[in-house]
């Protein structure tokens, strides 16, 4: 079993707003996920991070797959500004091996977990791929949705994640913390 050291400057948790009704920050728990080559990730281990940035994604889904480029240039922007990236494939369909070869083949630089049983997706009540959480440091949910609202990117009018992750970095609140994730569903193992 692989061990991994994380990482990330600029360690200082900024900007957290409320999902929830009460204003409380949704906390979300704890958990742990293999990589695709086998090493184990926790949760808990990027709380240095200034925001955590889950992505549901999946190899096989046209919309997913039409974010691929995005998602690479969205971690090549925030990686150095404390900010980690976190891929989750939770589809049954997709093993490991295709889910390697596919963050290979679209420059993924960012890790990618399997989330074989879709644990994780059901906690999250993640849906479709892409679908995106952002965390600060103390797993508070700051930011639920998509990555922006266009599929194809020829018509982006809102890009939502940015948005949020820069108003995180620059401290404030951040102002839309809820979007209508699209995409394809997730395949679960109990459908």
């Amino acid at each position: 079993m692989k061990l991994i050291i994380v990482s990330c400057i600029l360690g200082l948790a900024v900007g957290a707003t409320s999902l929830s009704p009460a204003n409380e920050p949704e906390k979300i728990e704890n958990f742990t996920l293999q990589d695709v080559d086998g090493a184990r990730h926790a949760l808990a281990d990027y709380a240095n991070c200034k925001a955590v940035v889950l992505m549901f994604i999946s190899t096989q889904c046209p919309v997913s797959n039409g974010y691929n480029a995005r998602m690479a240039a969205l971690h090549s922007d925030y990686k150095d500004r404390g900010v980690v990236f976190l891929g989750i494939n939770s589809n049954k369909a997709e093993s490991a091996d295709d889910v390697r070869s596919h963050a290979k083949e679209h420059g993924f630089g960012f890790t990618i977990l399997k989330d074989p049983d879709n644990r994780i997706a059901d906690k999250l009540q993640a849906s479709v791929t892409p679908e995106i959480y952002v965390l600060n440091s103390a797993l508070e949910l700051l930011y639920h949705g998509r990555i922006d609202d266009n599929s194809r990117g020829t018509a982006i009018t809102s890009k939502d994640l940015r948005k949020a992750l820069d108003e995180i970095l620059d401290g404030k609140p951040v102002s839309v913390t809820r979007t209508k994730a699209f995409g394809c569903s997730i395949k679960r193992t109990d459908s």
